[in-house]
């Protein structure tokens, strides 16, 4: 029986919690929802939703990176938004980091996020 193997990224913000990161298993990477914190782990939910978006997605891609896989390999996004009037915002930006790649997606209105932060990302992907 093949184990899960929990990914350590450095470089990416350290948990503040009890998980990691991500998991690989059977061929596929579970990324935990990433937040809009610098690699350092700095909070920035002073920042505007679209600079917190980007930032959320390059969490995103730095762990995916790491785990060694890439954002054309994403099978499934879930991106949970406080509230549904940053939706208009959300979809070109989220369009520009996925280019041509179009993976399933669902996005969940939320009225509030950790640390006051406005957006979280989390993302399934083929493993390599």
């Amino acid at each position: 029986m093949i184990q899960p193997t929990p990914i350590q990224p450095h470089g990416a913000p350290p948990p503040h919690a009890h998980y990691v990161p991500a998991i690989s298993h059977a061929g596929l990477v579970f990324t935990s929802g990433q937040l809009p914190r610098l690699p350092d782990g700095t909070h920035t939910a002073d920042r505007s939703f679209e600079e917190q978006v980007r930032l959320t997605l390059d969490n995103l891609d730095r762990v995916l990176t790491l785990a060694g896989t890439s954002r054309n390999r994403v099978l499934h996004v879930t991106a949970f938004l406080v509230g549904i009037d940053h939706w208009e915002a959300f979809n070109p930006i989220y369009a520009e980091y996925f280019g041509d790649w179009r993976p399933t997606r669902t996005v969940v209105p939320v009225p509030a996020l950790h640390f006051g932060y406005l957006v979280e990302i989390e993302a399934i992907a083929a493993a390599g």
